[in-house]
């Protein structure tokens, strides 16, 4: 088979879900196997272009940006392996999420945890440490078992769990390692979920935060800050007042006997049907993590900061907690959290409202999503990542020349 020679490649516009992050590389590329993506990287490498990978384009930062070769893996697609005993999924890089659902369903399999979108492509989900709702379970990094990874001088590597240390670097590394080609993952038995949905009062989830954290499968809410921040993520209304007012979402398991439901503010179905949640592309979004005993005190400080000094932020306010895992630069290394969203209007200046939220959740020590606009610092990196050093040692061992760095990622981590 032919390989695509860089000179060859046409550079389109690349641009996200949203529309807040556009630019045009050099080159890029939609290889069609590992054999070319290898091929590809190494005549970058040694023309001295730089490498990204473009994923489903659902971060809001600059991680994809280039003006090297950008790669599209969305033809290494395809869940390749189930295994019920182990309770292990092989998939290639640019499976998307819902791609998982009827082949480990059929094997009698489910993903363990997810988010509300499922059309991000898992390695781009698992490179930013995109997570689900509960502190029983990890980010989707966090149930990596082993990755395939095309290296800067082209070389294909497997890391595993005989190598603690670079697979947990490989768990949450934002691209920054290599070309990650495939991925096992440690899913679970299929399971079914009781969703129930309904409005509370912001003082009532704080009073029973604890109970709601501890008893739910998943719970997360959004708070609303107006009575226009409802339509805003599309929630149901049914007629009831909305400002101050929390949207409050839990999920149980629910055994095989309990019939399938979908009746007013309850559903009770196969868990990859009730995960999922559609969203329009109207937000530009930050979202950071403080430690979860920490959880409540960040909120109430977030809600008086949004109601008193920024009347404009009608954007729901999303909460949820996530599980500690042991990935180098995951926001919940080694400790639970709770996630605190915040989002502004395409188009507009909100930096204003994103750099304030910031200000303030460093007074809690937050962590980043990688995928989402932050504000971090090398100073606040190394302060808050206890194994940053150890990523950034490991990376310039795989990569010293920086071809999987851009400009967003290098002030961080060359």
């Amino acid at each position: 088979m032919a390989r695509s020679a860089l000179s060859d490649l046409p550079s389109p516009t690349w641009t996200n879900w949203v529309g807040n992050q556009s630019f045009i590389p050099a080159f890029a590329a939609a290889p069609r196997d590992e054999e070319e993506v290898a091929s590809l990287v190494r005549q970058a490498a040694q023309r001295g272009v730089g490498v990204r990978v473009a994923g489903a384009g659902h971060s809001f930062t600059p991680v994809v940006e280039t003006d090297g070769l950008l790669l599209d893996l969305s033809a290494l697609r395809g869940v390749l392996d189930t295994d019920p005993e182990r309770k292990r999924a092989t998939a290639l890089a640019g499976t998307r999420i819902h791609d998982f659902y009827e082949p480990l369903w059929e094997a009698g399999l489910a993903l363990r945890n997810q988010g509300d979108i499922d059309t991000q492509q898992i390695a781009g989900a698992v490179a930013t440490a995109t997570h689900g709702s509960g502190t029983r379970y990890t980010s989707l990094s966090g149930v990596v078992r082993g990755v395939r990874l095309v290296s800067a001088t082209g070389e294909v590597r497997n890391v595993g769990e005989d190598e603690p240390d670079l697979l947990h670097a490989a768990q949450v590394a934002v691209g920054m390692l290599g070309v990650i080609t495939r991925l096992e993952l440690d899913v679970t038995e299929a399971y079914r979920l009781r969703e129930q949905v309904g409005l509370r009062p912001w003082d009532d989830v704080m009073e029973h935060w604890d109970e709601l954290v501890s008893q739910h499968r998943h719970f997360g809410f959004f708070w609303l800050p107006s009575e226009q921040s409802a339509a805003l993520y599309k929630l149901e209304r049914h007629g009831q007042r909305m400002t101050d007012q929390c949207y409050v979402k839990v999920y149980d398991e629910i055994g095989p006997d309990v019939p399938d439901d979908d009746t007013e503010g309850r559903r009770v179905d196969r868990s990859y049907r009730i995960f999922p949640m559609v969203f329009d592309p109207n937000f530009d979004e930050l979202e950071y993590y403080v430690a979860l005993e920490r959880g409540p005190e960040a909120l109430h400080a977030v809600r008086e900061l949004m109601l008193t000094r920024l009347p404009d932020s009608v954007y729901p306010l999303e909460v949820r907690t996530v599980g500690a895992d042991d990935a180098f630069l995951s926001p919940q290394y080694q400790t639970a959290t709770t996630s605190i969203s915040v989002s502004g209007k395409p188009g507009t200046d909100y930096w204003d409202y994103l750099r304030s939220i910031d200000a303030l959740l460093a007074e809690f020590d937050a962590r980043v999503h990688w995928g989402k606009l932050h504000f971090l610092t090398p100073e606040r990196l190394h302060a808050l990542y206890p194994r940053a050093d150890d990523f950034i040692a490991l990376r310039r061992e795989l990569d010293p020349d920086g071809v999987f760095l851009n400009d967003h990622l290098r002030p961080l981590f060359a």
